[in-house]
Order: structure tokens, then sequence, then C-alpha cells
């Protein structure tokens, strides 16, 4: 399913039209940076990589029905970066719902490229609002 925000001064589009399956238990998010998510050394942006990791966990929460209408936030989000992105080339983050509860979702992932292999990893926790239960 595509994932293209419908406001264009949100936050949220600044990442572009997301891609978004899930296979096997693990929901793939997908995105392909353009020049304006890069640094000044061509590669993808630290704090572009960050917000597509925090987007990415709402994405996958959605394809696995653990959210529905209503809202969620970040409680947190660690990351751990490992090698540089290249901008033009799709990355894709592959995200697993490790475990929810009434109110929390607790997941983990990988954002990767195919010429470079992992280029981050991260987990994070989400906290659903009373509405927010699929």
């Amino acid at each position: 399913m595509a994932w293209d925000l419908a406001d264009p001064d949100r936050y949220n589009a600044f990442l572009g039209p997301l891609l978004v399956r899930v296979d096997d238990g693990v929901a793939r998010v997908r995105m392909t940076p353009e020049h304006k998510h890069s640094n000044l050394g061509d590669n993808v942006h630290g704090g572009a990589l960050l917000g597509f990791m925090d987007v990415a966990l709402f994405a996958a929460a959605r394809a696995f029905g653990s959210l529905g209408a209503g809202r969620a936030v970040t409680l947190d989000l660690s990351s751990q970066f490992i090698a540089g992105g290249k901008v033009g080339e799709p990355l894709e983050a592959r995200i697993e719902l490790l475990r929810e509860t009434g109110r929390m979702l607790f997941l983990r992932g990988l954002i990767v490229q195919d010429s470079i292999g992992t280029v981050a990893s991260f987990s994070g926790t989400l906290r659903k609002s009373s509405g927010a239960a699929g």
C-alpha cells in the first residue's frame, strides 16, 4: 500500500510517498531519498534517517493492524547509525512488532539499501490513545 500524506505542509510529507507491505510478519516501509535529504557529505542526513525511522514505526503499526483510527505518540526511539545511506537509492525499513499491550507497541527494525546493506538499526515504543486500538 502507498502512504502519501495528503497535506504537503505537514512534517511527515518531507519524506515523500512511502510504500508499505507486510511479508512474513515483517513490515517493509520504503522511501527514496532525494537531494533534500542529503548532508554535506552527499549521504542521507542522519536527521532524515531519524525522521524516516519514526514515521516508519507508525506505517508498520498500521500495516500490522495495531493502529486504527485515533492518535498515537512515540515514547522512545533508539538508533544506531551503521553506514552512510546513498541518495537516489531506495531505503527500506524492515520492522518487527516485538510486543503489543493494550496501550503500547514495542518495535524494532533495520534500515537497509541494496548496494550497502544495513544503514541503521533502531527500536521504538509507541503509545496508543484510547481510540487508537485496531
